[in-house]
């Protein structure tokens, strides 16, 4: 606000000198207002240097005096700057518009009746002045506040995210030692019993041998019965413990979906429908390699907003599809990454259609056998 008044002040001043000059042409300019003019500019760039409060308040008085002692001694026209200095020191005792406006117009009865119109325009201009700077000022300090508090804000939104990453970081971590742990012991219950059952029986049927020929048999073959059983129990174990084909695959295309909504500003969503049993590992593989290149072209060339991806299994065909809302092309010109999914696609006997009419939509064909 202070440099708002010191400009204020300085282009008062310019107009009266301006304007004596105006007035008197001929003669030659006075040594003596020279000097009052820089006098008076040095007292101003004091207040505007000056830190404390009381030592401002002092020169403010001193150039309202000298203001004041200017105009009867030297030249009316200096009149014209007290508005600008009783705003600027009304304004540290209160800030009410009525108060300051008041203020200004308290040196009315020294102002000469041909200066008075004059007079009156420049305290309502300085007043507009202060008006839009107090508005200014009090429009960046509240801007000031609010960055201040998204700073804030953002800070403690990193650290709940680095507190989050951390939490995933140790459950993913205690999750694994959890299944380990169950695998272990599960294998100890299981297999463990079985092979030292069988161990036991082999070890007494090797001892038998000798004098119980038949007893030795009968311990040896219940001895590969409990082997073949820990057997049995190690199958079924690893093929409980190990996803499915199918589980792998959708489930793959899940966490790309999901970590592409999160990572791009982009809507992305997953549907599919039919027997997804019937896909390989090989054709779950081409379908993830296709979409992750038609989303790559859609994010890079097409400006795409919305992402839909689509897994349908028909009766002898399966068909993956990605669509996006992006400005699209008449002509599609087939580049190394569409040239790229035609060859995944033919590696498996299907095929790759790629329209750009209405956005983008890569389609991928891949045919089975419907046993």
């Amino acid at each position: 606000m202070e440099l708002w008044t010191m400009a204020n002040k300085a282009a008062v001043l310019g107009f009266i000198i301006v304007t004596s000059f105006l007035v008197h042409p001929t003669s030659e300019m006075d040594p003596w207002q020279i000097l009052v003019y820089l006098l008076y500019l040095a007292g101003n760039l004091t207040i505007l240097i000056v830190k404390k409060r009381n030592h401002k308040q002092l020169f403010m008085g001193l150039s309202i005096v000298f203001v004041v002692a200017s105009t009867l001694v030297l030249d009316p026209l200096f009149v014209l700057l007290l508005p600008v200095h009783i705003l600027e020191i009304v304004f540290l005792v209160s800030k009410q518009r009525v108060v300051v406006f008041g203020g200004m117009l308290l040196p009315l009865f020294i102002v000469l009746p041909e200066w008075m119109p004059l007079y009156l325009l420049m305290a309502f201009l300085s007043f507009l002045l202060y008006r839009c700077g107090s508005m200014l000022t009090d429009k960046l300090r509240r801007l000031e506040a609010e960055r201040e508090k998204l700073r804030e804000d953002l800070q403690s939104l990193t650290r709940s995210l680095n507190e989050s990453s951390e939490y995933f970081r140790q459950s993913t971590y205690t999750i694994q030692l959890e299944e380990r742990n169950r695998l272990s012991q599960q294998i100890h219950d299981d297999v463990g019993h079985a092979v030292a059952g069988a161990l036991i029986q082999m070890e007494a049927s090797r001892l038998l041998m000798a004098t119980d020929q038949d007893k030795a048999s009968e311990l040896l073959r219940n001895a590969i019965a409990i082997s073949k059983e820990g057997l049995e129990r190690i199958r079924v174990t690893l093929k409980d413990v190990k996803p499915r084909p199918e589980e792998l695959g959708i489930n793959r295309l899940r966490l790309f979906v999901d970590e592409l909504s999160a990572r791009e500003t982009v809507t992305a969503t997953l549907t599919f429908n039919g027997d997804i049993d019937v896909i390989t590992p090989i054709q779950w593989k081409i379908i993830q390699q296709n979409a992750t290149e038609a989303v790559t072209n859609a994010l890079k060339y097409a400006k795409a907003t919305v992402i839909s991806l689509e897994v349908r299994v028909l009766n002898t065909f399966i068909k993956a599809v990605v669509t996006d809302n992006g400005t699209g092309a008449e002509k599609v010109v087939k580049g190394l990454g569409i040239l790229g999914m035609e060859e995944r696609a033919a590696s498996a006997g299907g095929t790759v259609i790629v329209d750009g009419t209405r956005g983008f939509s890569v389609t991928t064909l891949l045919p089975y056998r419907n046993e």
